[in-house]
């Protein structure tokens, strides 16, 4: 008796009230089998060499089925995983492209508006006229035509995320170069000048705040919660290592090479600004209890001057020298610092969006510019004294401005906006902004009502020399 092997799919019943019956057979001992394996053996008497035959040509064509099953899931999965992997890469190059188109057209507006403006001699500010304008502009086709304001909003948006992610850096080159600033200054100069930084920064942040909440209340204005806004995402492990692996490998082909890129500002370039950003991102990953008195701005800075000390040692060029690089102040040889200070134009005008996503409460908003603009206050004395005083006061700010608001009990992002602003300027701004973006837009419009009426009061003789009488 010859012994027939079929594979199961072969023997499946076509119903199921058959399967109960033919889902066991017995074998040739006359013990009941199990469920069917792959092959069933059924006893047959008849030509054994045939069935043999036949049982080795099922047998091949149900291995070749299931070969042919495998590879066919195995091309499907493969198809899966490339079609995923092309489509994250086709997103990430489209991004890419977006975030380089939509900064790139906020920059050229800026230069555009300088250009425009240095033409037809106007001292006004040619951002603050960008910002006005955008925010006009905004406001009407929300009016209008509200599906072209959501567009234009969310084209800009990754250029706007950009700026908000690094906003503070934009200030911090200033603060790089303070001990470039401070060394002509006399000590009692420098005592003086802190204590009038310090008391007018506290009085201008009580100022601003209480007058804020007092004209809301006097014109029966009720506080309402700002609209969210998203936070800045932290920074990520390979960013960290992409900027130091730049700042090492620059920082070695400096050394040995001070010129290869032209001129030592050029040269130096990559590895300050490399140190720059780095500093920011560890600044930014500290515990809020630290960041409480050891800003991120200040890590930032530490971190520039630092790389600029060990540079100027190792060449043998000295420290000065080397942070004269970083801001040099000349368009045909710029450093890491006037790249950075090179988006302060298009930050401001990126304000005229972080001002329309808060359009609701920017109507509600009353301000008055209380505090005088320090630049403005100091025009025509010490270069140098400017820049102190300007950069000690945001770093003051910077530092301690949030606890100051809590301890003196604003909490209306409006008030905590204003006074900010008012007291700290760019730094500041930066600052709070970082932790309390619903509190930008309110910055904003009091960093520019500050500076534009700083301005027209520092115009008039009298109020401008007794100013200045504060200081000499």
């Amino acid at each position: 008796m010859a012994t027939l092997v079929l594979p199961t799919a072969l023997l499946r019943p076509s119903s199921p009230s058959l399967a109960h019956r033919s889902n066991h057979f017995l074998a040739p001992n006359g013990h009941r089998k199990g469920s069917f394996s792959q092959n069933t053996v059924i006893p047959i008497k008849g030509q054994g060499q045939g069935l043999r035959l036949l049982q080795r040509q099922m047998g091949a064509t149900h291995g070749r089925g299931i070969c042919k099953s495998r590879e066919i899931s195995a091309k499907s999965a493969g198809t899966e995983s490339g079609g995923t992997s092309t489509s994250t890469l086709t997103q990430s190059v489209v991004g890419l492209f977006h975030l380089i188109v939509s900064l790139g057209l906020i920059l050229a507006m800026d230069k555009y508006l300088k250009q425009v403006f240095v033409a037809a001699a106007i001292k006004f500010p040619s951002a603050l006229f960008g910002m006005f304008c955008i925010f006009s502009v905004l406001i009407v086709l929300d009016s209008t035509l509200p599906s072209a304001a959501t567009a234009l909003m969310n084209f800009f948006e990754p250029a706007l995320i950009f700026i908000q992610r690094y906003l503070p850096l934009f200030y911090v080159p200033s603060l790089v170069v303070l001990p470039l600033s401070v060394k002509d200054i006399p000590p009692a100069s420098g005592i003086k000048i802190c204590l009038i930084i310090v008391g007018g920064w506290l009085a201008t942040v009580c100022v601003a705040g209480f007058t804020a909440i007092a004209v809301r209340k006097a014109v029966k204005t009720q506080m309402v919660d700002a609209e969210p806004m998203g936070k800045p995402s932290p920074f990520s492990a390979i960013e960290v290592w992409t900027w130091t692996a730049l700042l090492l490998a620059s920082f070695v082909g400096a050394l040995f090479y001070p010129t290869a890129l032209g001129t030592a500002a050029r040269t130096s370039l990559p590895f300050l600004l490399a140190a720059t950003v780095l500093g920011y991102m560890v600044g930014s990953g500290l515990p809020s209890t630290v960041k409480m008195v050891f800003h991120p701005i200040i890590c930032c800075a530490l971190s520039a001057d630092l790389i600029a000390y060990a540079f100027g040692y190792l060449s043998k060029s000295g420290f000065e020298p080397v942070l004269g690089n970083y801001l040099t102040k000349a368009a045909s040889d710029p450093g890491a610092g006037d790249i950075l200070m090179g988006f302060l134009g298009s930050v401001i005008l990126s304000f005229a969006f972080s001002m329309f996503k808060q359009r609701k409460d920017v109507w509600r908003c009353i301000t008055v510019a209380l505090a005088l603009s320090i630049v403005s206050l100091f025009e025509g004395t010490n270069p140098s004294l400017t820049a102190a005083v300007v950069v000690v006061t945001g770093l003051v700010g910077a530092n301690f401005v949030q606890a100051t608001l809590d301890k003196l009990g604003f909490r209306d992002p409006i008030a905590r906006g204003i006074a900010t602003a008012s007291s700290a300027h760019g730094l500041g701004t930066a600052a709070l902004s970082a932790k309390e973006p619903e509190a930008l837009p309110f910055c904003a419009i009091a960093y520019a009502l500050n500076g534009i009426f700083g301005s027209i009061l520092c115009s008039i003789p009298a109020v401008r020399q007794s100013l200045l009488a504060l200081v000499v």
